[in-house]
């Protein structure tokens, strides 16, 4: 009698969960999953994937349209380069004078760049982010205009600056310091006329050097760089 009224009493205090554990059989639970899982997934499971994606394909894109619309126009010079390095298919590959760490180094601010930077015996580490100010210089024909002059380089975006003046944001890799506007792709209709120019201002030089190019790009307020013309001898062509 009092095994009874003990089991009795253990059944009783028995959560609701124990006792759909204790009915619930294995052949319940695949049954159960198989059912989730042939569920369809909610829809915005579906949508923020596709959202990442789309982004990460516009960003790109997206940033070069918001320089151009809000950048200021700068000019840059080009060093003389071999014809061969130059002219690779359907591209043109430039080396600006403010590329070359020989002529950043003169500048005010360069030792400060390499100590904040962590860099040594004045060199700067690789991936290093610093901005070029360049000022503009009046031009006072309507030939091809004067390329805007560096005037110092900091580590950090500057505040303000007079109105005749842009930071330009560049990265240090492999010795040189890159803008974002070292190639550009050449549309068709335009490889053709570019190549002669430059063959043409080549060949005017015993050295077979190219002249330097005269570019005009875009910089916006965080110092990125679209291009936007460039000129070959006295002929503009714009992207």
């Amino acid at each position: 009698m009092s095994d009874k009224s003990s089991e009795s009493s253990k059944s009783k205090t028995l959560s609701p969960e124990a006792e759909f554990s204790k009915k619930l059989t294995f052949k319940d639970y695949l049954t159960a999953t198989e059912q989730k899982s042939n569920q369809p997934l909610p829809f915005w499971r579906l949508l923020v994937p596709l959202m990442l994606q789309t982004g990460i394909i516009l960003a790109v894109p997206t940033q070069a349209a918001y320089t151009n619309l809000t950048g200021k126009e700068v000019i840059l010079q080009t060093v003389a380069s071999s014809l061969e390095n130059v002219l690779q298919g359907n591209t043109l590959n430039l080396d600006y004078n403010i590329a070359r760490i020989s002529n950043l180094r003169r500048l005010p601010g360069w030792n400060n760049v390499v100590r904040s930077n962590g860099g040594r015996n004045g060199r700067l580490l690789s991936g290093t982010n610093l901005y070029v100010i360049l000022r503009e210089q009046q031009s006072f024909s309507r030939g091809v205009p004067r390329s805007w002059r560096p005037v110092r380089v900091t580590s950090t975006l500057p505040n303000s600056l007079p109105n005749n003046q842009v930071a330009l944001r560049g990265v240090y890799e492999n010795g040189f310091v890159n803008y974002g506007v070292e190639t550009f792709n050449i549309a068709d209709e335009q490889r053709q006329l570019i190549n002669e120019d430059i063959r043409r201002s080549a060949s005017q030089n015993r050295t077979r050097r190219l002249r330097p190019i005269t570019v005009k790009v875009k910089v916006d307020p965080q110092g990125n760089a679209v291009p936007v013309s460039l000129w070959v001898r006295d002929r503009n062509y714009t992207f």
